[in-house]
């Protein structure tokens, strides 16, 4: 029977560190592989002459290439093409069937039997008990001397004490004990209740030593659990050779944990019939990658055997009879009291847990950082967990299925699973400082603050022990005063499509060609691309989607038009995506006006401006009294679609608003209106200020700064190195209208030349052509008093320039080997003319073969592969194929590499919307 795909998230889960997934992305394209296929349940494929095999039965992962990590990049680019699009239906190439073939030859070898020693082993078996029951009966001891000392001295003491404590019983192996030990150093004095938590672990600590002291008197699968908190190995081969348990095991989720010298690994699963939970731990030495094998979200059919254990939880995988493949909704999920009883259980079994596994169906987030299930109990999450926004984002608060490790410190969410889909949760994010109870008594935790040698208590550490267990056990949901937050409000528009989605989580989680570098570009342009299409993002993307428009406000009128009902429901609730609700949004209904947010009252405005323009203006008119300048200064933007004569009444007042931005936002749309009455106002003063006098310009400019020119923007303090009478000739002439001089601008710049006020004449037309972009005036400007002109004057007319000619002019001085080339690329907007991306891809070439530096082929690189068009990967990936092939240095052949393959992701990119 076929596999079912992987989703995206269930492949990632596989990669060993971020960094595999970003590199593997850049591989996820059909164009990375020459070959690929799938052989029963094997992947294969061909990437770079490396040879990729995947077992989806394993998963098992081999690659011919040199990288060390499990599974490589290569592994991981093959999973993403088939979970993405899928791999080829061709014959199976011969290293895959080598491949599968070795794999059933080891599967079918016996394994080989160790015969070790029987008295040798018996004797080092007692040997090391000695050594443990020396070491446990010194701590012991030292227990005793911490709480007849008092616990308020080890504030003072700092962890040494602790670590001295814990080598001793390093050289007493118990690695377990130690590890206890050694972890109250980071308790002692840190934190809130300090005191009350040390005081819970010195309580279990003894607890334990106390079993191991009646070690024979325990029931075997208790006496096997103190064992193994003391420290002593069970063999791979001895938990294996138990019983077997047989399920069709589902994969619930994964946490990891690193101390800095190991990373470990849990991987909570759960047996849909048996309802048993399992962990899975790995382990890599720091820094080193985790092999992983197990993939959240997918369930198989197979056996574990458990290891020894009153409450055993801890399994191995003895073997798998099916592959993995995704599960809609996993089984067995129950209410929060349910849940807790198990907790009970558990804990009554083996008091030392301090964490379980738990499967709550039903819940929903409260405001307050609870989750709260149908009947309405409630339980705490996490104190890095208690902003749960992937989920709220995922279920939109209805209810959802969440797998989580609890603890009496909270839930720790692991995934959730909402309309058949599997979502994985969020990393831990910073400590939210909430405040954590006391778990002891007072009485208790004061007798041993002040120590028993001044209040003697009997018995206190077994006291604590009892107290600390019973209360942990007994802890019940809490009935009242947390309410689910309200759901949020249903889409009225349609989802994107399905394959867009996926690239843009590929695009927020920077596994894009290029990194983060071009991450935000191709952002840009996907948001574009969305937004012209019509429709709403996933939801599971709207936190890194809302976090990036946070950052990045340019994306923001875009983003908001994709957001849906949903992102403007997500940022009503958090301060930082606020901006959300004041971008014009897509779907605003007309009782928006009244009652809606800024955001859906600038996208009702702007709808009806559309259709009815005056009917648009006339409604802004009669609430303009009661606006706030905040909102003033964004709705008065609307005016410019649909802007008529009609217009210049209303946008003629605005000019006479206190708010500065409104005056500028009317002054905006009025230079462009022809016919304005500011228009007509400029044009007299200017044709005031000059006028052709016996075929030569005679100027008279204004004296100074009278109200009426303020009030018509021209600015109260003149550019640097001007005088006044040059500056208000200046800024006159860049608000009278360009049609009151000839219709030639060649003719007026002969007539300015050699005139003493040519440079106050020559910078008032180029103001004038860019604020009514008028690309006439702007090429006559810049092919005659372009080197006349101040820079920034200068640069702007090229923005006025039409596209074709801005590119022309770029490649012109490409060809040139002038150095203004890359900053006439910058400012292209668009999609790059052909006789532009002709000459870009000249140049890359020649760069590419002759440079001795390659910081300005990567530039250029970088530019082309935002602004060329993809039509244009083909030649450029023949260009990379070819400079592999010639003795060039690699580092001039990777950045062409990298244009092609985004140049390619473009492509596809633009294709998922048709």
């Amino acid at each position: 029977m076929p596999v079912e795909k992987w989703s995206t998230a269930q492949v990632e889960t596989l990669a060993p560190d971020p960094a595999s997934v970003r590199t593997a992305r850049g591989l996820s394209a059909p164009g990375s592989w020459s070959e690929s296929g799938r052989l029963d349940d094997i992947l294969w494929g061909r990437c770079r002459n490396y040879q990729v095999c995947v077992d989806l039965a394993g998963p098992a992962f081999k690659c011919s290439c040199p990288s060390r990590k499990i599974p490589c990049k290569h592994s991981l680019g093959l999973l993403l093409l088939w979970a993405e699009s899928d791999v080829s239906d061709a014959p199976a190439s011969e290293f895959a069937r080598a491949w599968q073939a070795a794999r059933a030859a080891k599967a079918a070898k016996p394994r080989a039997e160790s015969t070790p020693d029987p008295a040798a082993a018996a004797k080092r078996a007692e040997q090391r008990a000695e050594r443990v029951a020396g070491g446990l009966a010194e701590l012991a001891r030292w227990l005793d001397d911490q709480v007849r000392q008092g616990l308020a001295g080890a504030q003072r003491g700092g962890s040494k004490p602790f670590d001295t404590m814990a080598a001793r019983l390093v050289d007493a192996q118990a690695p377990g004990a130690a590890g206890a030990v050694r972890r109250l150093g980071s308790i002692a004095g840190i934190g809130p209740h300090w005191a009350d938590r040390l005081l819970g672990e010195l309580a279990l600590l003894h607890l334990l030593v106390a079993g191991y002291d009646r070690l024979g008197e325990l029931p075997p699968a208790l006496a096997a659990t103190v064992r193994s908190r003391v420290g002593f190995p069970v063999s791979t081969e001895e938990v294996l050779a138990g019983p077997r348990v047989s399920d069709r095991w589902q994969v619930l989720g994964q946490a990891e944990s690193d101390d800095g010298n190991l990373t470990t690994r849990r991987t909570w699963l759960r047996g849909s019939s048996t309802g048993r939970f399992a962990l899975v731990l790995a382990f890599a030495a720091g820094g080193q990658p985790l092999v992983s094998d197990l993939v959240p979200g997918t369930e198989f059919r197979g056996d574990l055997t458990f290891y020894p254990g009153a409450a055993p939880l801890r399994a191995l995988v003895a073997s798998r009879d099916s592959a993995a493949t995704p599960f809609a909704r996993p089984a067995g999920a129950t209410p929060l009291a349910e849940a807790l009883a198990g907790w009970a259980a558990m804990l009554a079994g083996e008091p030392w847990r301090v964490d379980a596994p738990v499967l709550l169906c039903g819940v929903t987030p409260s405001d307050d950082g609870w989750l709260v299930d149908e009947s309405g109990a409630a339980l705490p999450l996490g104190t890095a967990h208690r902003e749960p926004w992937w989920l709220l984002a995922t279920a939109g608060a209805t209810p959802a299925v969440v797998a989580a490790e609890w603890s009496p410190t909270g839930l720790r969410p692991l995934a959730a699973w909402h309309d058949g889909r599997f979502v994985p949760a969020a990393p831990a994010g910073l400590d939210s400082g909430a405040p954590r109870e006391p778990e002891l008594p007072p009485d208790l935790l004061a007798a041993a603050l002040v120590g028993t040698a001044r209040r003697p208590w009997p018995g206190l550490l077994e006291a604590a022990a009892v107290a600390l267990t019973r209360r942990r056990a007994g802890l019940t949901p809490a009935a009242s005063g947390h309410t689910p937050i309200p759901p949020a409000p249903p889409e009225t528009t349609p989802p994107l499509p399905e394959a867009a989605g996926r690239r843009l989580g590929r695009i927020l989680g920077e596994g894009v060609p290029g990194g983060a570098q071009l991450a935000q570009e191709l952002l840009a342009q996907w948001l574009d691309l969305a937004a012209a299409t019509g429709g709403h993002v996933p939801p599971v993307v709207l936190p890194a989607l809302l976090d990036a428009g946070r950052r990045n406000s340019m994306i923001r009128p875009a983003l908001a038009r994709v957001a849906g009902r949903r992102g403007a429901w997500l940022a009503g609730m958090r301060a930082d995506w606020g901006w959300l609700r004041d971008e014009s949004a897509a779907d605003a209904a007309p009782e928006a006006w009244a009652t809606g947010t800024v955001g859906e009252r600038l996208g009702h405005l702007t709808e009806l401006r559309r259709r009815d323009p005056a009917a648009a203006r006339e409604l802004l008119e009669k609430s303009w009294a009661q606006e706030s300048s905040d909102d003033r200064a964004r709705f008065v933007t609307v005016l410019g679609t649909g802007l008529s004569s009609a217009d210049d009444p209303f946008l003629d007042q605005a000019l006479d608003d206190r708010r500065k931005e409104v005056r500028e936002a009317a002054l905006d749309l009025l230079r462009t209106l022809p016919g304005s009455a500011l228009g007509a106002r400029m044009a007299q003063r200017a044709q005031a200020a000059v006028r052709l006098d016996a075929g030569r310009l005679v100027v008279t400019p204004p004296d100074d700064l009278d109200t009426g020119l303020r009030r018509d923007g021209v600015a109260a303090t003149p550019a640097r190195g001007l005088g006044v009478s040059a500056w208000l000739l200046e800024e006159i002439l860049a608000g009278a209208p360009l049609s009151i001089w000839s219709s030639d601008p060649a003719v007026m710049l002969r007539l300015a030349h050699g005139n003493d006020w040519e440079s106050a004449l020559v910078h008032g037309w180029a103001k004038a052509a860019v604020a009514q972009n008028h690309a006439g005036w702007a090429t006559a400007l810049l092919g005659g008093a372009g080197g006349n002109l101040r820079e920034s004057v200068r640069w702007d007319l090229h923005l006025v320039l039409p596209p074709v000619e801005l590119g022309r002019l770029a490649a012109d001085a490409l060809r040139r080997e002038d150095g203004m080339a890359h900053r006439l690329l910058a400012i292209h907007p668009g999609a790059w003319p052909e006789e532009l991306s002709v000459a870009v891809l000249e140049t890359i070439a020649h760069r590419a073969r002759t440079d001795r530096h390659t910081w300005q082929l990567g530039e250029l690189c970088r530019s082309a592969s935002i602004a060329m068009p993809p039509t244009y990967a083909e030649l450029v990936g023949r260009l990379a194929v070819q400079l592999d092939q010639e003795p060039a240095d690699q580092s001039r052949v990777r950045p062409v590499a990298d244009l092609a393959r985004t140049l390619t992701f473009r492509h596809e990119m633009s294709q998922e919307f048709q």
